[in-house]
């Protein structure tokens, strides 16, 4: 993958700013200018060119998503082209088409995820209504309000208003829209429209989102805490696993291997692969859950806060944590895919 040269747009090394604010044409020209290689890459790996996708519109989408996890800050090109190679960018692809609602993205996206998303938002509602039925209906309800708001009725400035807009490519798209749900879930919670009364640990979660944010757009003072308290938490969690453990996971997440070069890596089946990455996920986060709430002291629904958080928008990279290095590097999956996908030997019919 081609680095890029220069700095991040308008400041120096240091962060000292080299120029004054620009507008935002002027800003999408120079975020080219600096990282128009990188961008070619990054839209090479999409399905961009059956959905219509400008190479300018993608690099607007990925310029916001810079700015997004920056927030103000000063990064440097090498900084900003790390994290940028870090994004979904096939999701994000993905997003900025039906934002701007081409058809063929759209077809793409009902028939990838509209069952998933009936299925997250079966889960979120829960089997509380007064019958199978009626918890039914809720998470149809649920999840075919979110249609509208994705393909935006809204218009601000004379311009249709998506909420794929607001997908930066951090988290996968499944994991932003389950986070989506859960969020229009709690906000009928707050407007009253649940007709059963709430049991004590939704009464508890929804009085924490209350009093955390005020509002369900408001940005929660308590939320780089409760993020931060993950991640150590997290990293303790993962330093405690059992070498081989943590192996698999850096496999499957860092490296993006799938399951049978996992096991045959690792001299396993591919069903052992599978369940022993079950296992070690449900034992992190009971770890997780338990140091969470005996060593930080959080009640059971800042912890739900947390995870709902790093869904979100997990701003931490625990590649080094899981893999011993600072990044995945391409030549080291590479690597690794040949070990575990060697050619016929010499003599092999």
């Amino acid at each position: 993958m081609p680095r890029e040269a220069g700095f991040f747009p308008g400041v120096r090394r240091g962060g000292i700013p080299l120029m004054p604010a620009e507008s935002p044409a002027n800003r999408s020209s120079q975020f080219l200018l600096t990282h128009g290689r990188l961008v070619e890459w990054l839209l090479a790996k999409t399905e961009a060119g059956q959905w219509g996708l400008t190479r300018a519109r993608f690099a607007e989408a990925l310029e916001r998503s810079v700015e997004r996890r920056f927030r103000g800050a000063s990064p440097t090109a090498p900084e900003v082209t790390a994290y940028l190679e870090s994004l979904h960018v096939e999701d994000l692809a993905l997003a900025c088409a039906c934002s701007q609602g081409n058809e063929q993205a759209w077809e793409h996206f009902f028939r990838r995820y509209r069952q998933e998303l009936y299925a997250a938002a079966r889960a979120i509602v829960g089997g509380k209504g007064r019958s199978a039925g009626t918890g039914e209906a809720q998470s149809r309800e649920l999840a075919d309000a979110i249609y509208a708001e994705l393909y935006g009725l809204g218009e601000r400035a004379g311009q249709r208003r998506s909420l794929f807009d607001y997908f930066h490519g951090r988290s996968k798209l499944s994991t932003w829209l389950r986070a989506v749900l859960a969020q229009r879930h709690i906000d009928a919670l707050r407007a009253g429209q649940r007709s059963e009364p709430l049991d004590e640990k939704d009464e508890a979660y929804v009085a924490e989102v209350l009093r955390t944010r005020g509002s369900p757009v408001a940005q929660d003072p308590e939320r780089t805490r409760y993020l931060a308290l993950l991640q150590a938490t997290l990293l303790e969690a993962l330093r405690a696993l059992a070498a081989r453990d943590r192996l698999r996971l850096a496999y499957y997440y860092v490296q993006e291997l799938t399951l049978a070069e996992i096991g045959r890596l690792l001299g396993e089946h591919e069903a052992t692969a599978s369940r022993g990455l079950e296992r070690t996920r449900r034992e992190l986060r009971k770890q997780v859950q338990h140091a969470l709430a005996a060593e930080k002291r959080l009640s059971d629904a800042q912890i739900r806060l947390c995870f709902e958080y790093a869904l979100q928008e997990w701003p931490y990279d625990l590649t080094a944590a899981l893999d011993g290095e600072p990044a995945s590097s391409p030549d080291r999956r590479a690597m690794l895919r040949k070990q575990a996908n060697p050619g016929p030997k010499l003599g092999d019919a």
